[in-house]
């Protein structure tokens, strides 16, 4: 017996130094390293604290893109997806209620040209970014709510676009073009 309670317990010392102790200290200190220290990257505006770039929020004002549903309620706590495959009914009706609430802010979008990324909520919850399509379906109900020429609102989504790491594709933070929408003049 006591030939396996003494390796055990030296196994177990081990690990709590390792997993309690060093690995929380390593990831610490590569936090250190990163812009704002770990804290993640808050957005401030003329003083005002008002997000966080990484992290997704609700826009439902017709004056401003709308970002991806999220299935926790933009909650970063709650993070976490719905859970429900696409043939689950209820699943279903939400994505197609998103869809119907989506025609009646954008009159002039046709039904097939909405992308998935509206109408779906990611699986954190939590995502930050549309695609560029999604953006550009915006254009015409944000042009006419904020007596804005198209092309200018257009430009404003080139200037935004951003380039995922992982697979080069195109993708448009939310809250930094709506940032940028509001100091449009």
């Amino acid at each position: 017996m006591k030939q396996n309670i003494l390796p055990a317990i030296r196994l177990t010392l081990v690990c709590i130094v390792i997993f309690i102790i060093a690995y929380p200290a390593l990831i610490w200190l590569i936090a250190q390293a990163a812009p704002a220290h770990g804290e993640g990257q808050t957005v401030v505006v003329n003083g005002k604290k008002i997000g966080y770039l990484l992290e997704g929020q609700s826009f439902t004002n017709d004056h401003y893109f709308n970002g991806r549903p999220s299935a926790a309620g933009y909650n970063a706590a709650a993070s976490s997806g719905s859970n429900k495959g696409p043939s689950n009914p209820e699943y279903l009706q939400q994505v197609q209620d998103r869809i119907d609430s989506f025609l009646v802010h954008n009159p002039t979008v046709k039904k097939e040209l909405i992308p998935s990324d509206l109408v779906t909520a990611s699986g954190s919850g939590l995502d930050p970014d549309i695609s560029l399509q999604g953006a550009m379906v915006q254009v015409d109900r944000i042009a006419k709510t904020r007596n804005i020429n198209k092309e200018k609102l257009i430009s404003l989504i080139e200037m935004n676009i951003e380039k995922s790491s992982l697979n080069n594709i195109q993708k448009i933070n939310v809250l930094k073009v709506n940032i940028a929408l509001d100091q449009l003049k």
